[in-house]
């Protein structure tokens, strides 16, 4: 049945309807072969291995026919006879026939390709019509009139976003190199500003790479900015504005760091800019500063990107178009908000924004994993865990689950989910389970337990690297210990929750083994002939064989279905004797290539583990998995180079890049920055007695909630200046370790409340999709929203124990 475990694919030629049917892929040589023996040379590309001396005979039983049906260079590749109880192809390979014109230059080529072009559109819409009649009960007028507006409303709005961006040109901001000392300020004036407009001043200088309070620096830079609109028409008295922005200098004066600012600006009246240094001696501080112009107030451009996030997630849940396309719009809206206020920025600042250290994680992982399959590794494994659960199935998802959660809290928990979801697939095709449900519930586990460790979720990774938090004591063994207990608590209870969960799930499928093989042997079919690019007569022939192939499985599957009685299958009670039966179908193909694989995989992650606790290597996971790829494409020594890059995910891949692109244009529109505010705002309002135990839930739930809809790195960097300075605030006097440690709880765990709120929920649907069980948005919403809650309360009550109850503040 499954195309990663067959050597060679043939070509069905026939089919009748007395005839049975075998489940494996593979097409089975009818017993009357119209045409003559030459027309079927075209296949041997295909097919790998044909027994000749078949052919041959029945070529010879059909020479009668074949003196009736003589094809010449006219002929076309698809020929479909009145006689509807056979269907068969034929092909001609113009290299053997007699003509001397080529066919190529021939006017008549042209004809017979439009030909086989439409046969080849009616095939594909047949098969597409009935896949839409499958999932949308609704009459074909209507499905027209929804595809034709719903193509027509997303092409006007990317028209107009297209629009906008091409309108407004990108921000060219020179940046001004400048020097003060105690003694020499700088000031310049600014005049080419509108109408309450906004102000964005970035400097650049030798300042504290952290939120350190001003009070304790002795060195800092003063910036003013003030505005005078002076008495006239518009205003009876003459307003003044002034802003004081103080940034604490470096002692060492080494590295540069880049501070941004926004100021509101009441008028177009001219701006005065000054600069003064406050410093010890009478050293020289060089500086850089450039200046913006906005044109909308921030709760505009919040208003915008609330908008736009919002799109996105509608697109994504409808499903009205795959998630790379909706991310990849979301995109487009998103830099189209940026030039509309007049923040544009250039193509090399967009490049910059996406994260290529995952995109190469996952690229590396990818190769690996794809070459990996071949060995038949993954087989092998899904038979020992089917023994070690003695055919019961709760045991073995609470092992499967258990071994995810365990491997996460070590590696990134991408890398583990594309370890686990191949083997998850196989064990469930053995069993005859929905693969689905199973693997929602291991990457909900593998994001709780990249929780509990500093190095097993990238938001605790940014947490531990902050040098402020490291001087007030949260380093890698505190954050370590804490987290680690807290999570443990967490998966005590989520397993019997994931049980209640899953108490009316069947995860068993609802028909036979034969009918549900039958059905993913369509649906393999169906994509593999969507993936091919009809270029040549070749192409466009096999094409024409995988969609009539499509045709002929799903009659057959519909002749099935009118005699099934439903039956939902059982525990298996004879286990032992079909482990024995596996064990000789699934064994491991190739054993050297084993060898070879798990040795650059154990390299691979041995790297990843000193990677974290070894400063002298420099190099990040990125180019790890990289470099692992590299040894195995050598190791291994691949000839054919593209099955294994059709192995990788490039829509996964690319969904990721338009995501940071996304995400960090709403970082620019000040939404992230907006949501710390206002979380900040909301701390102070509550009473000094209750504030810290309101903190620590409004922080929970705010990152919880937050990192369920937008991306938890940006929003972890966001929030822990925010989250310092409040601590700092000797109005508000909280202590930093219980909001810091709420936010990394909520942002890990939160990321299992939606599909895109985590990278391994993604990473995990993409795979799924390639092997043809794709899970859906609200699929996974139904099991991980209800799981993020509980998970999250769990976490939420930990907190509060342990730092109102016990004081573990310090």
């Amino acid at each position: 049945m499954y195309l990663e475990n067959k050597s060679n694919i043939e070509v069905e030629m026939s089919q009748t309807g007395g005839q049975g049917h075998s489940s494996r892929v593979g097409c089975r040589k009818s017993d009357t072969v119209a045409g003559n023996f030459d027309e079927l040379r075209l296949l041997e590309g295909f097919s790998g291995k044909i027994e000749t001396q078949k052919l041959q005979q029945a070529a010879e039983d059909s020479s009668s026919k074949s003196n009736q049906t003589n094809h010449t260079e006219r002929s076309p590749l698809l020929k479909f006879p009145q006689n509807d109880s056979i269907t068969y192809m034929t092909l001609h390979e113009p290299s053997l026939g007699s003509g001397e014109e080529s066919w190529e230059a021939s006017s008549a080529e042209l004809e017979r390709r439009c030909r086989l072009g439409s046969e080849v559109a009616s095939l594909s819409h047949i098969t597409s019509m009935d896949k839409c009649e499958h999932y949308f009960k609704l009459s074909p007028p209507i499905r027209y009139c929804l595809r034709t507006t719903k193509i027509i409303t997303i092409f006007i709005i990317v028209v107009f976003c297209s629009l906008f961006f091409s309108m407004y040109p990108d921000r060219e901001s020179p940046w001004r190199m400048l020097a003060v000392s105690s003694t020499e300020s700088f000031s310049m004036n600014l005049t080419d500003f509108r109408d309450n407009s906004l102000l964005k001043l970035q400097v650049g200088g030798p300042f504290l790479g952290g939120m350190e309070a001003v009070q304790e620096a002795q060195e800092y830079i003063l910036i003013q900015v003030e505005q005078t609109e002076e008495a006239g028409s518009r205003r009876r008295r003459t307003q003044q504005v002034l802003y004081n922005w103080t940034i604490p200098l470096h002692s060492q004066r080494s590295d540069q760091i880049l501070r941004t600012r926004t100021f509101e600006m009441v008028s177009s009246a001219p701006i005065l800019i000054s600069v003064q240094a406050f410093l010890l001696d009478s050293q020289v501080v060089p500086l850089s500063m450039t200046h913006q112009s906005l044109f909308v107030t921030v709760e505009t451009q919040v208003l915008m990107a609330g908008l736009i996030l919002a799109g996105v997630y509608v697109l994504i849940i409808f499903e009205i178009v795959h998630r790379t396309l909706a991310a990849m719009l979301g995109s487009l809206a998103a830099l189209a908000a940026l030039a509309f206020i007049g923040d544009r920025p250039s193509l090399m600042t967009v490049v910059e924004w996406i994260d290529y250290e995952t995109l190469a994680l996952l690229f590396g992982m990818m190769i690996l994993v794809a070459i990996f399959s071949e060995t038949g590794f993954f087989d092998y494994c899904a038979v020992k865990a089917y023994q070690l659960s003695r055919g019961r199935v709760w045991p073995m998802i609470i092992i499967l689950c258990l071994i995810a959660a365990v491997l996460s809290a070590f590696l990134d928990n991408v890398t583990t989910m594309m370890l686990f979801t191949p083997v998850t697939i196989r064990l469930c095709e053995v069993l005859n389970l929905d693969p689905r449900h199973v693997l929602i519930a291991e990457v909900i586990f593998t994001n709780i337990g990249g929780a509990a460790t500093a190095v097993g979720d990238p938001p605790n990774v940014i947490i531990v690297s902050n040098q402020d938090l490291r001087k007030k004591g949260i380093d890698f063994a505190s954050f370590t210990g804490y987290m680690f207990l807290g999570i443990c608590l967490v998966l005590l209870t989520s397993f019997p929750f994931l049980r209640m969960l899953y108490w009316n799930k069947k995860l068993y499928n609802k028909e036979s083994s034969e009918i549900v093989e039958l059905k993913h042997e369509i649906l393999v079919w169906r994509q593999t002939a969507h993936r091919i690019n009809p270029a040549s007569r070749e192409e466009t022939a096999v094409k024409c064989l995988l969609m009539q192939k499509v045709l002929n499985l799903e009659s057959l599957l519909h002749k099935k279905l009118k005699t099934f009685q439903r039956q939902i299958s059982q525990e298996d009670k004879n286990w032992e004797h079909n482990i024995q039966e596996l064990q000789k179908k699934h064994r491991i193909t190739d054993k050297i290539l084993l060898v070879k694989c798990l040795t650059v995989l154990g390299v691979v992650i041995f790297m990843f583990f000193l990677n974290s606790f070894v400063p002298a290597i420099h190099l990040d996971l990125g180019w790890i998995a990289i470099l692992g790829a590299l040894w195995l494409l050598v190791l291994a020594d691949i000839q054919d180079f593209e099955i294994i890059l059709h192995r990788v995910e490039w829509a996964t891949l690319l969904f990721f890049a338009a995501l940071f692109v996304l995400m960090e244009a709403l970082a620019q529109l000040q939404l992230i920055d907006y949501i710390g505010e206002q979380t900040a705002v909301l701390i102070k309002a509550v009473p000094e007695d209750e504030r810290l135990a309101i903190a620590i839930i409004l922080v929970m739930w705010v990152s919880a909630l937050a990192s369920s809809l937008i991306d938890n790195i940006p929003f972890t960097a966001a929030m822990i200046p925010v989250l310092i300075n409040l601590s700092q605030d000797a109005d508000v006097n909280l202590p930093v370790k219980p909001l810091i440690f709420a936010l990394a709880m909520g942002a890990c765990l939160g990321g299992n409340g939606t599909l895109i709120g985590a990278s391994a929920n993604v990473v995990c649907a993409g795979i799924a999709e390639q092997h043809g069980y794709g899970f859906s948005f609200m699929e996974f919403f139904r099991l991980g929203f209800p799981m993020m809650l509980m998970t999250c309360t769990i976490g939420m009550c930990y907190l509060l124990a342990t730092h109102i109850g016990l004081g573990w503040n310090t």
